[in-house]
C-alpha cells in the first residue's frame, strides 16, 4: 500500500514530497558501477523491463530542464533521455530541435529578433531562432517554456525559471544525484539531426566523445546510451566509444543519412528480420515508434504486435519503444477519458499491453506512471 500512495501523489504533482521511495529495493543495496547494456532499476533484477524519463518528467515539468531531470530520478528512474544539439561556439545544449521559439522565451528577447530565420533541416522548412546562431552565453540568458501547454497547462506556471541545460550540467547532476539517491543514475544522449549539423560545419559527435572521454565516460560500464535516428552516425560512434548504442526508428520515413546519400531504405526496411541483423552489427538496442510494435486500427485502437519485438530479441536487440504520455491525444481512443486534452485516460492499459508484447522497456514523460505499470506488471 506504501508503494501506491506515493505513486498518487506523484500523479498529483506532489512528486517531489519523497517520490525517491519510489525506486524498487533498497538504495543501499545499489552497486557502485552498473553495467548500462543491462540496467533495469536496482532490486529487481538486470533484465527487467527499463523506463526511461523522456526528456526528465515532461509531464511535470518543461522538457529538457535540469528541473524536469531531477524529478524524473527522483520519482525513481535510473535513466533520462537528453537530446543535444550545438552552440554557435561548439557547446552541447539540451533541446529536443535546434529550433527553440518552442521551448524558450526567445521571443521575448528584442536583442535576439533579428536571429529570426528559416532553415531546411533534413528536407522541412522551419521558421524560428536556432542553438547553433547562438553562443552558450547567449543561450543562458533565455529561459524554458512549457513546450505543449494545451496539454500541459500546469507546467506553465514554471515558466521562465529555468535555464537551457548544457550536457555537461546534466552529467553533473546525475554524478550528485548518484551520491544522493544511492544508485547509479544515467542518461541516454540523443544525437539530433546529425547529418544537418555535419553540412553547417558544427558536427555534435566529435563534441559528445569528447565529453564523455573528459568525464570518464568512454567506458563499457559506463552509465550512458548514445541514440539517433541515422544510421552512419552510429556505425561511425561504434567504433569509437565502449557505452551502448540505440538506433531509434520512426513508423514512417527514412533516416536523413539515407536520404542524403540517395539510399531507398526506409526505416521499414531498418526493422525487417535483416534489417535488424545488419542493425546488431553496431546498436545494442532498438528504439521504435510505439507504433511500429502495436500499431492502430482505423478506428484508433491498439491492434496485434507486430513481429518487430521477436525478431529484435532473436537478432540480439533489447526494444524500448517511444513515447508514453498520459494525456488523452496521446492515447488509443478507447483509452481515452474525454476529450479534454490535458485530462489523463488510461496509460495503465496502453503500458501493460506493451509490457505483454516482449518489450524491455520504454519512454515516457510520466516516469511514475510507468513505474507503477512496472511494478503491476512485475507482480512486485
Amino acid at each position: 500500500m506504501k508503494r501506491k500512495r506515493v505513486g498518487v501523489l506523484a500523479l498529483t504533482g506532489l512528486a517531489l514530497l519523497g517520490v525517491a521511495g519510489l525506486a524498487v529495493g533498497p538504495a543501499s543495496a545499489a552497486p557502485a558501477e552498473t553495467d548500462s547494456a543491462n540496467a533495469a532499476g536496482y532490486g529487481r533484477g538486470h533484465d527487467d523491463p527499463v523506463i526511461i524519463g523522456h526528456r526528465g518528467a515532461p509531464g511535470y515539468r518543461p522538457e529538457h530542464t535540469l528541473a524536469s531531470y531531477e524529478l524524473a530520478f527522483r520519482q525513481g528512474v535510473n535513466w533520462v533521455d537528453v537530446d543535444l544539439v550545438p552552440t554557435k561556439d561548439g557547446q552541447l545544449v539540451a533541446r529536443h530541435e535546434p529550433e527553440i521559439g518552442g521551448t524558450t522565451d526567445v521571443a521575448k528577447h528584442p536583442e535576439f529578433a533579428s536571429r529570426k530565420t528559416t532553415k531546411v533541416i533534413d528536407g522541412t522548412p522551419l521558421t524560428g531562432w536556432f542553438t547553433e546562431d547562438f553562443t552558450l552565453a547567449e543561450l543562458k540568458t533565455l529561459r524554458a517554456v512549457e513546450r505543449i501547454p494545451q496539454n500541459r497547462p500546469n507546467n506553465q506556471m514554471y515558466n521562465g525559471r529555468y535555464q537551457i541545460a548544457t550536457y555537461q550540467e546534466v552529467l553533473d547532476l546525475t554524478k550528485r544525484l548518484s551520491r544522493e539517491l544511492h544508485r547509479t543514475v544515467g542518461t541516454y544522449p540523443e544525437v539530433k539531426h546529425s547529418t544537418y549539423f555535419q553540412s553547417i560545419g558544427n558536427p555534435t559527435e566529435p563534441k559528445l566523445v569528447a565529453i564523455l572521454d573528459r568525464n570518464g565516460l568512454n567506458r563499457r560500464n559506463a552509465p550512458v546510451i548514445i541514440q539517433s535516428f541515422e544510421v552512419s552516425n552510429l556505425i561511425a560512434l561504434h567504433k569509437q566509444v565502449r557505452v551502448p548504442l540505440l538506433q531509434l526508428t520512426d513508423a514512417t520515413g527514412a533516416p536523413a543519412d539515407f536520404v542524403a546519400k540517395g539510399d531507398k531504405r526506409t526505416y521499414a526496411d531498418l526493422v525487417t528480420a535483416q534489417g535488424l541483423r545488419e542493425v546488431a552489427k553496431y546498436a545494442d538496442y532498438l528504439g521504435p515508434a510505439k507504433s511500429q510494435i502495436i500499431p492502430l486500427d482505423a478506428a484508433g485502437n491498439l491492434t496485434q504486435p507486430t513481429a518487430i519485438v521477436r525478431d529484435a530479441h532473436a537478432a540480439g536487440l533489447k526494444v524500448q519503444p517511444y513515447t508514453f504520455r498520459n494525456e488523452n491525444p496521446f492515447l488509443p481512443k478507447n483509452l481515452r477519458s474525454s476529450d479534454k486534452p490535458d485530462a489523463y485516460g488510461n496509460v495503465f492499459a496502453e503500458e501493460a499491453a506493451f509490457f505483454k508484447a516482449g518489450v524491455d522497456g520504454f519512454f515516457a514523460d510520466q516516469p511514475d506512471t510507468a513505474l507503477e505499470s512496472l511494478h503491476d506488471f512485475l507482480g512486485r
